[in-house]
């Protein structure tokens, strides 16, 4: 029994009742199975998810994604920091999330693993996309064309597997990518990121990195390290 106080009813209320259910801000994306945002502050501010997929397409998770399909382990800490890939991956793991490296090559085999990860926790699971894009020489996170493809990539093979519940920004990446399939190519090679790489003599990396769907192999962060 609670007290009676001057108003004459019970005014004993406990703390758990008394706390108003959390208020999820709509840049959260907390309602939609597929989420999509850019960057470190992307990363921090989109709801938790089950898995987060990292994609930095012409850098550090095209190279995972090379390097563990030829059989390595790779440490976070060795991966490129020009976008921050270490750090997102870090904050979306600390946050609970199973986080992958995603790129065009791998985009249908990250998407059959979501399945099959959605399949063995038996219930509809989240996913968060972070395109990584580039720091400029402000350390502002520029828009970068290849990452948008990427992630558009990896939402697109989601929906054709039925997992098509997704935020108007993951949606739109998504149309980004099936809209202009035909010359994703063309247009990743031509972007600033690629025409930098190319005057730095990696062109060799650019044409790997515009190939879709050529690899099965899909890198998991397991502790600090990304392993098959």
């Amino acid at each position: 029994m609670g007290w009676v106080g001057a108003r004459g009813y019970d005014e004993r209320v406990s703390t758990a009742a008394a706390t108003p259910p959390p208020v999820h801000p709509p840049f959260a994306q907390t309602k939609y199975q597929v989420r999509f945002d850019w960057g470190v502050a992307g990363a921090g501010r989109v709801e938790t998810a089950d898995v987060a997929v990292v994609v930095d397409v012409l850098h550090a998770t095209t190279s995972v994604e090379q390097r563990v399909s030829g059989g390595e382990a790779v440490a976070v800490a060795e991966l490129d920091d020009r976008g921050e890939t270490a750090q997102i991956a870090t904050l979306l793991a600390d946050a609970g999330a199973t986080v992958v490296a995603g790129c065009l090559r791998n985009r249908s085999a990250v998407a059959d693993w979501i399945i099959a990860k959605q399949a063995e926790l038996g219930r509809r699971t989240s996913i968060v996309v972070i395109a990584v894009g580039e720091l400029d020489d402000t350390a502002e996170t520029r828009f970068a064309v290849e990452d948008l493809f990427g992630a558009g990539a990896v939402i697109e093979a989601l929906g054709l597997r039925g997992i098509d519940f997704t935020s108007p920004e993951a949606a739109a990446a998504a149309a980004a990518y099936e809209g202009l399939r035909n010359g994703v190519g063309h247009l990743l090679s031509a972007s600033a990121t690629a025409q930098q790489l190319a005057q730095a003599g990696a062109t060799r990396h650019v044409q790997a990195a515009r190939e879709v769907d050529v690899s099965s192999v899909v890198p998991v962060l397991d502790g600090a390290v990304f392993r098959a």
